[in-house]
C-alpha cells in the first residue's frame, strides 16, 4: 500500500512505529457528491461536498478491487439498486506489491477500459498532478471532467442510495429517514471495533497494542452477536447500508482474518446468529455474485510480505455459504422502498 507525494508515487508501508504500533487509517480526500442538492442531506456528518455533479447515465464509472472489503461495499450497493446499465465497473488486480493497486490484466484485473492506465495511482494524478496521500480503492470516476469525484466508500453508498433513483426508477432505500439515528450509532461501533478492528488488530507491530485491538474487535462482535439473537437485521426488520458494511466485513473473516490478521479468540462460524446472518446476506439475489474469495485470499496473503513473507495462499477454509439459514425465525421485510 504505497502512496503519493506531490504527484510522485512511493512504495512506503503504514509508519506504524511512529504511532506506538498502531495502524492509523488515513481519511479519504476525494468527496464531492453526485445528485441534487436534497441528496447531499446523505452525506455523513462533517463531510459536506465541495461540489455537486448531476446524476447522468453513462458519466460516471466505478474502479474497484474485487478484495477490498471497502471496495466490495460499493459493488453490493451497485448491484442492489440496479445501476449496473448507468455506472460502469473496473477492477484491479489483486496483487498489490511495489507499484500499488495495478490493472495488468494476466494477474486478474479487468483492465481499465477508458484510459488504459496501468497503475491505480495514474488517476489520481490525472484527478490532480500534485497529489498527496494514500491510493485507495473505491473510486467514483468523472469520465466527463476525468477527474475522481469521490474515494470514500461511505459516501458513495449514500450517493448510490438515492441519487440515480429517477434514472431507473429503483427507489429501495438503504437509509430510510427513521432509521438513520440507529444506523448511525451501528455504523460507528461496527467500522471502529469491526471493519477497521480488523486491521488495526492485523497490522499492529507491538503485542500489547494488538491484544488491545483484538478484545475490542471481539467484544464488538459479542455485541453484534446479541444484537442479532433478538432482530433480524442490525437497525430492525429492514436490511439497510449497516448490513451490508459489516457483511464485507464477515464474508472475509474466516478465510483471511482470523489467520492471516491473527484475529483468531473466534471464527464467525462460531457465531450462531452471526453465521446464519452471513448466509442470509450471501444468499441474498444479486450479494454472492460481488464475492470473489480467490481474489480476497490472494490479495492479503500474497501482497503483505510483511505478515506472510512465504505468500502461500491457504487451500481453505471451505466456507459452507450455500447452506441454510435460520433468519427467517425473526421478522424481516426485506428492503424498505421510499416511493410506499
Amino acid at each position: 500500500m504505497g502512496l503519493l507525494i506531490e504527484g510522485k508515487w512511493h512504495d512506503q508501508w503504514y509508519d506504524t512505529e511512529k504511532h506506538g504500533g498502531e495502524f492509523v487509517r488515513e481519511s479519504a480526500q476525494l468527496r464531492d457528491w453526485v445528485g441534487n442538492e436534497q441528496s447531499v442531506s446523505d452525506a455523513p456528518a462533517g463531510a459536506e461536498p465541495a461540489a455537486v455533479l448531476p446524476a447522468e447515465a453513462g458519466r460516471y464509472h466505478l474502479y474497484v478491487s474485487l478484495a477490498c472489503p471497502w471496495a466490495h461495499r460499493t459493488l453490493i450497493m451497485r448491484k442492489l439498486k440496479g445501476l449496473e446499465p448507468l455506472i460502469g465497473v473496473s477492477h484491479v488486480s489483486p496483487l498489490m506489491l511495489g507499484d500499488g493497486w495495478t490493472y495488468h490484466e494476466d494477474e486478474g484485473s479487468s483492465g481499465d477500459p477508458l484510459y488504459g492506465v496501468e497503475f491505480h495511482h495514474q488517476l489520481y494524478t490525472m484527478t490532480d498532478p500534485d497529489y498527496t496521500g494514500r491510493v485507495t480503492v473505491p473510486v467514483l470516476w468523472d469520465k466527463q471532467e476525468k477527474r475522481i469525484v469521490n474515494n470514500e466508500s461511505a459516501d458513495l453508498l449514500r450517493i448510490f442510495n438515492h441519487a440515480f433513483d429517477t434514472l431507473n426508477g429503483n427507489t429501495l432505500d438503504f437509509y430510510p429517514s427513521d432509521l438513520r439515528e440507529e444506523i448511525d450509532t451501528v455504523n460507528a461501533d461496527v467500522y471502529e471495533h469491526i471493519n477497521n478492528g480488523v486491521y488495526k488488530s492485523g497490522f499492529a507491530t507491538h503485542q500489547d497494542v494488538y491484544e488491545k485491538h483484538v478484545q475490542a474487535l471481539f467484544d464488538a462482535l459479542e455485541r453484534v452477536e446479541e444484537r442479532l439473537g433478538r432482530q433480524r437485521y442490525l437497525a430492525g426488520e429492514w436490511l439497510t447500508e449497516a448490513d451490508i458494511r459489516l457483511f464485507t466485513t464477515l464474508i472475509r473473516f474466516d478465510a483471511v482474518y482470523h489467520g492471516h490478521f491473527k484475529c483468531n479468540l473466534k471464527r464467525i462460524e462460531d457465531y450462531p446468529n452471526m453465521s446464519n446472518y452471513l448466509r442470509e446476506l450471501y444468499q441474498w439475489p444479486g450479494v454472492a455474485e460481488t464475492v470473489d474469495l480467490d481474489h480476497i485470499k490472494r490479495h492479503y496473503y500474497y501482497s503483505h510480505d510483511t505478515i506472510n513473507p512465504t505468500r502461500i495462499v491457504p487451500a481453505g477454509p471451505l466456507l459452507g455459504l450455500e447452506r441454510p439459514h435460520d433468519r427467517e425465525r425473526l421478522p424481516g421485510q426485506g428492503v424498505r422502498d421510499a416511493s410506499r
